[in-house]
């Protein structure tokens, strides 16, 4: 498969039954994808990576091109993840605005990473709002623009902006708390901190 070949047409390529453009599409992507699940629901990272994959491939008429296929694929990787976390849980409604992982999960932190930098990081974004973390990592870890964030929250770019500035302020916040001074007046240069630490995918 050519590497110059695009999203789309990958997509399009595996829907009508190329399994070929189907594992170069999971290739260009899995790791992403790994990451995003892995700091919030890690035990089953894989298995929501794999169920994002075949709700993509099944998704024949909802993507149509509008948006690129970046904002598409993360776009069912939230929907995964919310809908893994509905079914865990007691409640039966759930406000991901406002709930964190460290409350909806109980499970014990493991194989968080390998990094301090990340761990610590890590640590810090579970206890956000679980659209605060998501909104952070798509857009300091996955590049997400303001119109793409837009897309996958189903809101303005004015919101997202706000929504933005707010989850950053929150995390500053969290890591003075905990001590980790140095890493709270590093978010002042969020963009080279977090971003540096995008290529961490602990196994």
């Amino acid at each position: 498969m050519d590497p110059a070949t695009s999203d789309a047409d990958l997509l399009l390529a595996w829907q009508a039954g190329n399994e070929v453009a189907g594992e170069a599409l999971v290739e260009r992507y899995f790791d992403r994808l790994y990451r995003f699940f892995h700091t919030k629901l890690d035990a089953e990272a894989d298995e929501l990576v794999q169920a994002t994959f075949l709700a993509c491939l099944g998704a024949k008429d909802r993507f149509r091109r509008e948006s690129s296929f970046r904002t598409f694929l993360f776009g069912i990787a939230r929907n995964q993840l919310y809908a893994a976390l509905r079914g865990r849980a007691k409640a039966a409604r759930l406000d991901f605005a406002v709930s964190s992982i460290a409350e909806l999960v109980s499970t014990p932190r493991t194989r968080l990473a390998r990094h301090q930098d990340y761990e610590r990081l890590v640590a810090a974004m579970r206890q956000l709002p679980l659209e605060q973390q998501t909104l952070l990592e798509l857009h300091y870890w996955d590049e997400l623009g303001m119109a793409e964030l837009a897309a996958v929250f189903e809101t303005s770019e004015v919101n997202i902006r706000s929504r933005l500035h707010r989850a950053r302020k929150a995390l500053r916040e969290l890591l003075e708390t905990s001590g980790e001074r140095g890493e709270a007046a590093a978010l002042d240069a969020m963009d080279q901190w977090a971003r540096s630490l995008s290529g961490v995918r602990p196994r």
